[in-house]
């Protein structure tokens, strides 16, 4: 049997969770801000790419057989580069999974070359290993937040972002994460967002 304080305690976990989640997802930094933070990342989920996950044939070399992004995803992408644009941001690398709706959002951002990089790659539909993906990712990271650098740029998946953020994001949102604090921030792209 359970005990009363064993239950009040479960009943307090439970009743906790919402507003946890509820403040995760209302703070907000501008992107101006954002771009002040240093040994920070700004992930950006990709822009829009009607569909869900990837058809059954899908290749990660072939573009032909994956999800990609539509004209309004292709404006999107070149909307968030000018954004960075108006504040003066460029960057040495932008950091993308090697999926092709990843590195054209990357590449039409136009604010830095485009690297792909294996550890920013989708395990929804378990095309790659999450932990192998993971501990690319964390290990990249660890050497991003060991500098005083600018925010490095990195365009993946909803399951990547949400897995090191614990954030939700659509396509096209932005969250700034701090990995040495652990600290995830949504980031406003625009007055209406």
């Amino acid at each position: 049997m359970v005990s009363k304080h064993r239950q009040l305690w479960w009943f307090f976990v439970i009743c906790m969770l919402p507003f946890q989640f509820l403040q995760a997802q209302t703070q907000i930094i501008s992107l101006k801000d954002a771009l002040e933070t240093r040994g920070t990342v700004i992930f950006f989920r990709h822009a829009l790419a009607p569909g869900f996950g990837d058809p059954s044939k899908f290749r990660v070399d072939d573009c032909a057989t994956q999800r990609n992004l539509d004209q309004r995803g292709r404006e999107q992408s070149k909307r968030i580069g000018n954004l960075f644009k108006s504040l003066d941001f460029a960057t040495d690398i932008v950091h993308s999974s090697p999926w092709c709706r990843c590195l054209e959002t990357a590449r039409l951002m136009d604010i830095g070359r485009v690297e792909s990089f294996e550890g920013l790659g989708s395990f929804f539909e378990g095309h790659v290993d999450r932990q192998v993906t993971l501990k690319l990712l964390s290990d990249k990271l660890l050497t991003i937040s060991n500098r005083d650098e600018t925010p490095a740029i990195m365009v993946t998946h909803q399951v990547v972002i949400s897995a090191i953020t614990k954030l939700f994001t659509s396509s096209g949102d932005a969250i700034l994460y701090d990995p040495k604090r652990d600290i995830s921030l949504r980031i406003r792209l625009t007055e209406n967002d």
